[in-house]
């Protein structure tokens, strides 16, 4: 890092934390590449908030327990939002009532981590609601998928690293199903190092890269353009999911994305999982693999498929907002996480 990278950095933060409240539209040039907030790894006797920004939480009460169960497991404090099970026909409560929750965990300085109890839709509802003058003078952990993607656009562009993982409804599915889901889950939460290998692909872009690893879910992402929470990928790596929906919106959202400029500077993709990818009368004609490399054909990055990360069982923990190093063979991939 430059001198006058560092000092700018430095100038930013002084600036936003002495601001009275600070919410993403306080953030007319996106922080690009300079490294993010980390917010402290937990340590046994810390403090969990669950929290529902977005989908109603309906006959949901059991896994709610289980995942407090879990966190309670690992010698963790838990608290349950107030608005949790509230109900607002799609949402978990009102709008003003979810903001509610989420912001009084943002605001409680004992509370280190904030679990999204599940996705759905409504977290976008929320964000400009949302004051970080506190997060910021004391980061803490947001975890989620997703919907939850809002959000983590949203706090990496502040410039705080934040946590694609599994949420609390997951605890529904048997724990053989998700073993790796909570291992990476845990182990990230308490600062272990981060490495994943992974089976290669006959569609892998080869190449090696590095860069902040950014994204989520695509139809998310593609909510987000146009947004002050829009990510600018200048010496980004992207990481895209996707449920439910037919190729041609898969096509359609990358289209958008990349006419929007999102690939132009991009260091590099990688490909989670493409789950229940809907028939259309009219088939599409190529694998979604091949589909995304299409679509970013003009670029010279690498991209890598099958990490196991969406909507499926095995959710890996990724720590966005945190520096990779990408490397990307047709026989196999390695993704490694900076310390």
């Amino acid at each position: 890092m430059s001198k006058f990278t560092f000092i700018f950095s430095l100038c930013c933060l002084f600036f936003f934390i002495g601001k009275t409240t600070v919410s993403a539209q306080d953030i007319t040039t996106p922080i690009t590449t300079q490294k993010l907030i980390q917010p402290p790894y937990l340590k046994v006797g810390d403090s969990v908030a669950i929290v529902a920004p977005s989908g109603i939480l309906q006959n949901r009460k059991q896994e709610v327990a289980t995942a407090k169960e879990l966190l309670e497991s690992w010698g963790l404090k838990v608290m349950i939002g107030k608005h949790v099970f509230s109900q607002a026909h799609h949402f978990a409560g009102t709008d003003n009532e979810r903001c509610e929750d989420f912001q009084k965990a943002l605001d409680n300085s004992n509370i280190k981590a904030i679990w999204a109890a599940r996705g759905g839709y409504g977290t976008v509802r929320i964000l400009d609601k949302l004051d970080y003058s506190t997060f910021l003078k004391h980061p803490k952990w947001v975890i989620g998928y997703s919907d939850i993607t809002a959000l983590h656009n949203q706090i990496n562009t502040i410039g705080v690293e934040s946590l694609h993982a599994l949420m609390a409804v997951s605890l529904g599915d048997a724990s053989s199903a998700i073993k790796a889901s909570i291992s990476t889950f845990k182990s990230t939460l308490f600062g272990k190092s981060l490495q994943y290998d992974l089976t290669g692909s006959k569609y892998n872009k080869i190449g090696e890269t590095s860069g902040q690893l950014v994204g989520g879910n695509l139809t998310i992402l593609h909510t987000m353009l146009g947004s002050n929470t829009s990510l600018d990928m200048t010496g980004k790596i992207l990481f895209i999911e996707e449920i439910g929906e037919y190729a041609y919106h898969i096509d359609r959202m990358l289209q958008s994305l990349k006419r929007a400029g999102y690939f132009e500077n991009c260091k590099g993709i990688i490909v989670g999982d493409m789950s229940k990818v809907r028939k259309n009368t009219t088939p599409w004609g190529k694998p979604i693999q091949q589909l995304i490399l299409d679509v970013v054909a003009d670029y010279n990055f690498p991209v890598a498929f099958n990490m196991p990360a969406g909507h499926e069982n095995d959710n890996r923990a990724l720590i966005l907002g945190r520096t990779i190093q990408l490397k990307v063979a047709k026989d196999a991939t390695t993704i490694r996480f900076n310390e």
